[in-house]
């Protein structure tokens, strides 16, 4: 079992950046692909950046070019760096994780941190 805990989240005014972490417990953090989903209220939860256990990444159309994920195996955390943000990218954002040897969907998920920006 893998437990993840989001940190980071909090209210910024839009242009501004928040860097957001997740601490990932209990497997080997090596191993899993990571990634960041948000949740928009009224709207679906949608996958904002992924990372592979090799480190490479692909992010949602949305956020190309101002986000950045990244992650640190020292430390068993993933990070996602949010520049120039809007105020459509206000939503609770979800830390994730799979097993590489996993298909399909992500069976590990965090608590969710908000993130709210302003206008």
């Amino acid at each position: 079992q893998v437990q993840l805990v989001e940190s980071g989240g909090g209210l910024v005014q839009a242009g501004g950046s928040l860097r957001l972490s997740c601490a990932a417990s209990g497997s080997r953090f090596s191993i899993l692909a990571m990634a960041w989903h948000r949740q928009a209220p009224g709207k679906q939860r949608e996958l904002v950046a992924a990372v592979t256990a090799g480190g490479r990444t692909n992010y949602a159309e949305s956020v190309k070019g101002r986000f950045t994920i990244s992650r640190d195996n020292a430390k068993n955390t993933v990070y996602l760096q949010m520049d120039s943000l809007k105020p459509e990218d206000t939503a609770v954002y979800y830390c994730s994780g799979k097993p590489i040897y996993a298909s399909g969907s992500y069976p590990y998920w965090g608590q969710g941190t908000q993130v709210t920006v302003s206008s």
